[in-house]
């Protein structure tokens, strides 16, 4: 079965995060890379790149500097057609942004460190459910932040770190990078999520 990551623009190129392919290869999935012309039209995009969506019995929406209409349109198919989606730094922006969110900029939330601040979990969280724990210790590699959204907030520190809706089978977004931690805590992530595939 196929887990696909939509691509990012990273100046003149469309990149896919490594790590995020390990971790999909490790679960034992194929990981479908989505390539998309974030200049062409995003409805028109959209037409052309459904049917590899389609094909993804889940969607990764990676991390990355600047987010596109068609990032929106394609995380509004995901939720509607309930593809399981994981969100990852500015997937999760992306996510909250989709669903009448307002985006910051941020100065103090960047940092090489494995390790940057704590995250408080909502007990009446699915992510609760997930993790068992009601503060975790998480990196930082985001220089905006999410101020509103009109998904559940289900992790915070001094801004949303975590936001999800429990009405589907798995559509949660983190601030964090999982998939550079690969911790505890993000082996019960990507567990969780990976479970979730049908």
């Amino acid at each position: 079965m196929y887990i696909g990551i939509i691509g990012r623009k990273n100046n003149d190129k469309i990149t896919f995060n490594k790590e995020i392919i390990a971790v999909i290869v490790k679960y034992g999935f194929i990981p479908l890379g989505i390539i998309v012309d974030f200049e062409n039209d995003s409805d028109k995009e959209f037409i052309k790149i459904k049917p590899l969506i389609d094909l993804c019995s889940g969607i990764i929406l990676q991390g990355g500097s600047d987010y596109y209409d068609i990032d929106i349109v394609i995380t509004k198919y995901l939720y509607k057609n309930n593809i399981p989606t994981l969100g990852i730094c500015l997937g999760m922006q992306t996510m909250a942004m989709a669903f009448n969110g307002i985006m910051g900029e941020i100065d103090n939330h960047k940092s090489d460190k494995l390790y940057v601040h704590n995250v408080d979990i909502d007990k009446k969280s699915r992510l609760y459910v997930i993790l068992k724990k009601d503060k975790i210790r998480v990196n930082s590699r985001h220089h905006s932040y999410i101020a509103k959204t009109d998904l559940k907030i289900s992790g915070q520190d001094n801004i949303i770190e975590a936001i999800e809706d429990n009405n589907k089978d798995f559509f949660i977004g983190v601030q964090w990078h999982p998939e550079t931690l690969m911790d505890e805590n993000s082996i019960l992530l990507f567990n969780y999520y990976f479970s979730t595939i049908k």
